[in-house]
């Protein structure tokens, strides 16, 4: 476990990633912080949508949108549970977040230290600081016992 207290946004995306496991969806949970404060939090709802794109991320980003009216969520910071897929990268550069923190690497799915390292192309519009690790603990805990229990 981690031996010094978990900034709040990332014990509010894990709070998050409790709430998805409990519906029976994938443990991830993200919020949006903009000047210090929390502008939205959300947690994957793919099954209860139906939706393949409603990754926390992305739910989140969509809401912190609506709330700033505007599509650019610059000065904004990102936390989330598990590393951000390629499709959730991606929409981390479209909407200029200019930062990222993360609590768990995902060597199968993760599109930013692992697979398609989205920020890391040419391509790439706009490329957010990036921190790894805080809360990883956790979130690995998390998805373990998810998994665990569905098998």
């Amino acid at each position: 476990m981690t031996r010094w207290p978990l900034p709040e946004p990332m014990r509010l995306a894990l709070d998050e990633a409790a709430a998805a496991a409990r519906m029976g969806e994938v443990p991830i949970g993200a919020v949006i912080v903009r000047d210090g404060a929390v502008i939205a939090r959300a947690h994957n709802r793919t099954r209860a949508l139906p939706d393949p794109t409603a990754h926390a991320e992305v739910l989140a980003i969509r809401d912190a949108a609506r709330v700033l009216g505007q599509e650019r969520l610059e000065g904004c910071e990102l936390w989330v549970t598990l590393e951000p897929c390629a499709m959730c990268a991606g929409a981390i550069a479209h909407a200029r977040i200019a930062r990222v923190y993360y609590a768990a690497g995902d060597p199968k799915g993760g599109g930013v230290e692992h697979g398609a390292r989205v920020f890391e192309q040419p391509q790439c519009l706009h490329r957010p600081e990036v921190y790894a690790g805080m809360g990883e603990a956790e979130a690995a805990a998390l998805l373990r016992g998810f998994f665990r229990d569905r098998r």
